[in-house]
């Protein structure tokens, strides 16, 4: 009995044993197992990671061909306010000039007295504005109501001279005078209306002064008072000036160019002007070589086409195009931008724009010549074609992150 249950212990002790062999057995070879599988899935997921790097690569290639497109709708061009435009014909050499707006010629005016006399009234004040043929001042002159007296005796004696010439005429049909007397009459009272034209002609010059030589002396424009020179109670001499008067809407513009610019430019050529207003066109009226003598600078006259001028004195800046060419492609200035150091144009295509490089040229009056890169046929992004080259900038950044 003693050794059956001894032999039971030993099996007991033999079997819980063989079950912790058993366990570890299991255990050591579940650890391998499990990592394998994991190492499996590990490599999956990398084999997944080798397609999506497949799908970049893809990806990288489409980017390729799309790099220097700019996506847009016809709606989002519209609103970002970019233009399309056509690419243009032309070319030539463009000239700067800086200028003023001036006065014109006839703008100004000093009016002078026809006659010696005594200011009676003075009618304006200066800054006051005046239309043509308002009275400036009046003045008193003895030298004016001697003119009109003259004119006066000569009216008569005209009208004397045609009365003894009709009284010819008439004695002549009925035989009482010779014809030769009618002859002399005649003379005398053709010479006799000379005279009394004149004797008016003189007194329309003096200002129309009447029988005590009062007269008006008037404005020639309309414009604006500036000096006044007399006062009343005063004296003026033949020839002296009243008043100065201007008119500040009669201006043109004056620009200094280079003595070679005169044997280029014509009158009707068109030019750009920009000043404080903003810019606008200008046409040609007049070109004046050697204007001063040391520099030989010559003086070129234009005015707006259609624009109102600054006010005198205003400083411009004007450029005029010579030598043009009409077989030369050109572009607006706007449209050619500078993505990473090469001058291009965005052609416009279905999806969008396209930068398309280009090799420019000169610039001449708001236009740039295209030397290569178009074939004259595209349509181009003209005004605030820049965005373009911000939005392709910034799609690139967005790209290389």
């Amino acid at each position: 009995m003693t050794m059956t249950t001894k032999h039971l212990r030993l099996l007991s002790i033999s079997i819980f044993v063989a079950l912790l062999v058993g366990f570890g057995l299991a255990r050591l070879l579940d650890g391998p197992l499990h990592t394998l599988s994991h190492s499996h899935v590990e490599g999956d997921g990398h084999d997944h990671g080798g397609d999506h790097d497949d799908d970049d690569d893809h990806d990288d290639h489409d980017d390729h061909e799309d790099e220097g497109t700019v996506t847009l709708t016809a709606r989002q061009i519209e609103a970002s306010g970019i233009t399309v435009v056509a690419v243009g014909r032309g070319g030539g050499h463009e000239t700067r000039l800086t200028g003023r707006v001036e006065s014109t010629i006839d703008a100004r005016a000093a009016v002078a007295a026809t006659v010696g006399g005594r200011v009676e009234r003075v009618e304006v004040a200066p800054g006051a504005p005046i239309e043509a043929g308002q009275v400036l001042v009046v003045l008193v002159s003895g030298e004016a109501a001697t003119l009109r007296a003259q004119a006066d005796a000569a009216a008569a004696e005209a009208e004397t001279a045609r009365l003894v010439y009709q009284r010819d005429l008439n004695l002549v049909e009925q035989g009482v005078v010779a014809r030769q007397e009618l002859e002399t009459s005649r003379a005398r009272s053709l010479a006799a209306d000379a005279a009394a034209r004149a004797a008016q002609a003189h007194v329309a010059t003096a200002g129309a002064p009447d029988t005590e030589g009062r007269i008006a002396v008037v404005s020639p424009m309309a414009g604006t008072v500036g000096v006044v020179r007399v006062s009343p109670g005063g004296s003026i001499a033949s020839g002296g000036v009243v008043a100065e008067v201007s008119d500040p809407t009669r201006t043109e513009l004056v620009f200094t160019a280079p003595p070679a610019l005169a044997s280029r430019v014509t009158a009707g050529t068109l030019m750009n002007v920009s000043g404080p207003s903003g810019s606008f066109e200008a046409v040609v009226l007049g070109i004046t070589a050697d204007v001063h003598e040391r520099s030989g600078a010559a003086l070129v006259r234009a005015r707006p086409v259609s624009a109102t001028l600054p006010p005198a004195g205003s400083p411009v800046a004007g450029t005029i195009v010579t030598d043009r060419q009409d077989d030369g492609l050109t572009v607006p200035a706007d449209a050619v931008q500078t993505v990473d150091g090469q001058a291009v144009v965005f052609v416009a295509i279905d999806e969008g724009f396209r930068a398309t490089p280009v090799l420019t040229g000169r610039r001449a009056g708001g236009q740039i010549e295209i030397l290569s890169g178009l074939s004259g046929s595209e349509r181009i992004a003209g005004t605030n074609a820049f965005l373009l080259k911000a939005e392709l900038a910034k799609g690139e950044a967005e790209h290389v992150h």
